[in-house]
């Protein structure tokens, strides 16, 4: 039997509540809505959802800091709403740890593929190189990478969590250590060629991702930058 994906909207303009609502169920999603961090939250505790689309300009608390509030206790994907087309607004979602942004005024269809393509991501089952699949935890540096569970562990078991989007960028790192990756390819590796995020994405997300490994943000030893060329994940990785 199929599962039909769960999706929370919350903004609270109710003609994009009741637009998002009525396309998605046309196109074989279930839809809850919220107008606040409240009740976003109260359906996040009653309901299995599967990803959330945000908006950032919400009375009261906007969605930055609602986002920034999920994404310290779930991974759960989130795909941010705005008005506002200025990059440093995007960069300011993606290091809160949002795993994409579509600008408003938006187009439903283009809404739908993103959404579409960040919970193929963040499925469960994803479609992963053979390796991951007959060795499913990468070991590195005293970290385990359990690829079908999508989690990382550090060495005393504690459960780290990450976004869609940093999970797969790791991924990517432990799939491909001690080799020299351009951003593009990063990309490549760990969004597939459907993505289209600006090439910036990838820096934010590397950095956000050392604040979460590295002892030392300043000296990192894990992922290092390579001058013209993009980054270089250090250690060895174990397989099994």
């Amino acid at each position: 039997m199929t599962t039909v994906p769960h999706i929370l909207v919350v903004d609270d303009e109710e003609d994009i509540l009741r637009l998002l609502t009525a396309f998605f169920r046309r196109h074989g999603h279930e839809v809850t809505v919220a107008a606040d961090g409240e009740a976003m939250f109260l359906a996040l505790r009653r309901e299995a959802i599967e990803l959330v689309i945000l908006d950032v300009m919400l009375q009261g608390e906007d969605g930055f800091s609602l986002c920034r509030k999920l994404r310290s206790s779930s991974n759960i994907p989130i795909i941010m709403l705005t008005a506002m087309a200025d990059h440093a607004d995007r960069i300011v979602g993606l290091e809160l740890g949002a795993d994409d942004y579509v600008v408003k005024p938006f187009d439903a269809r283009e809404l739908l593929a993103r959404v579409k393509a960040v919970l193929r991501r963040t499925s469960d089952l994803p479609a992963a190189p053979a390796s991951t699949m007959t060795r499913p935890v990468l070991a590195f540096d005293g970290w385990q990478l359990d690829v079908a569970r999508r989690e990382l562990r550090s060495a005393d078991n504690t459960l780290m969590i990450l976004s869609g989007a940093e999970f797969d960028l790791l991924l990517a790192f432990a799939e491909h250590p001690q080799r020299v990756l351009t951003r593009d390819q990063l990309l490549d590796f760990a969004h597939g060629a459907s993505h289209d995020a600006f090439d910036r994405s990838i820096d934010v997300q590397v950095s956000r991702l050392r604040r979460k490994l590295e002892a030392d943000i300043k000296a990192p030893s894990l992922i290092r930058t390579v001058r013209n060329g993009g980054y270089i994940f250090m250690p060895a990785v174990q397989r099994g």
